[in-house]
């Protein structure tokens, strides 16, 4: 999928406008598998415990936005992804990561409606 496609919510796909083109970004479970590996997380709740910190540098930005894009379907290097332009700058970048997390580990809602 690539640019121009429309994400599909339900597959946990976001969209963001990057280098002028709409993109979808997904974080599969191959997409999850590098990120365990690129931040040396143990297991999926090691690596969602991380992110639920809210605090991130921009390098941590750089390899989820590539690893979403990946999961999409795009072939992009973390490299070509630091010379990208996300729509809405910096405060962009962060909303579509912050859109990706959501989307794949759920977020406050989702624990809270889950409780009995």
């Amino acid at each position: 999928m690539g640019a121009g496609a429309r994400a599909n919510s339900r597959r946990g796909e976001v969209e963001a406008v990057i280098d002028g083109e709409r993109r979808v970004l997904c974080l599969t479970l191959g997409s999850l598998a590098e990120l365990e590996t690129a931040f040396g997380a143990g297991d999926l709740g090691g690596l969602a415990e991380r992110f639920s910190s809210g605090r991130m540098k921009a390098a941590d930005m750089i390899r989820i936005l590539g690893a979403g894009l990946r999961g999409a379907g795009n072939l992009y290097s973390d490299e070509e992804v630091a010379a990208m332009s996300v729509e809405g700058g910096i405060a962009g970048c962060a909303r579509v990561v912050g859109e990706l997390l959501v989307a794949t580990f759920g977020g406050p809602q989702e624990a809270a409606s889950a409780d009995p």
